[in-house]
């Protein structure tokens, strides 16, 4: 009875500290010290930008890049280019992401090459 005692109680803490963990991710943006993040969804699609608290359902990135590959049509060599989203048709100022699509989220350190580029956009701006 007493092991059958313990596993219940142990089964409870499993599911008490699993529910805090969806409940801290739900409702909170990962904190992770660095201005910009990079955002990679469930479609293999990668963000870079501030993330911000928006609601229990959305994470808002604001300050959004993303990396696209251009092939130079003479040498066929591909290149990869950090866009700033807001030059398109809708000109968006933000995305609004499904928490739901988030596979996960990483710092973007300010000394990596990406954070250099979105600087040099930034200024250029």
């Amino acid at each position: 009875m007493q092991k059958f005692a313990a596993c219940v109680t142990a089964l409870g803490a499993v599911a008490i500290a699993a529910a805090t963990c969806t409940i801290a991710f739900v409702h909170s943006t990962p904190e992770t010290g660095t201005p910009y993040q990079a955002v990679a969804l469930m479609n293999g699609q990668m963000f870079f930008g501030k993330l911000e608290e928006s609601s229990r359902d959305y994470l808002t990135l604001r300050d959004v890049f993303y990396i696209q590959g251009r092939q130079n049509p003479e040498t066929r060599a591909v290149t990869s280019v950090l866009i700033k989203r807001g030059g398109e048709a809708h000109s968006p100022d933000r995305m609004l992401i499904n928490r739901q699509q988030v596979l996960l989220v990483e710092p973007v350190k300010t000394d990596s090459q990406i954070a250099k580029l979105i600087a040099e956009q930034n200024a250029a701006h």
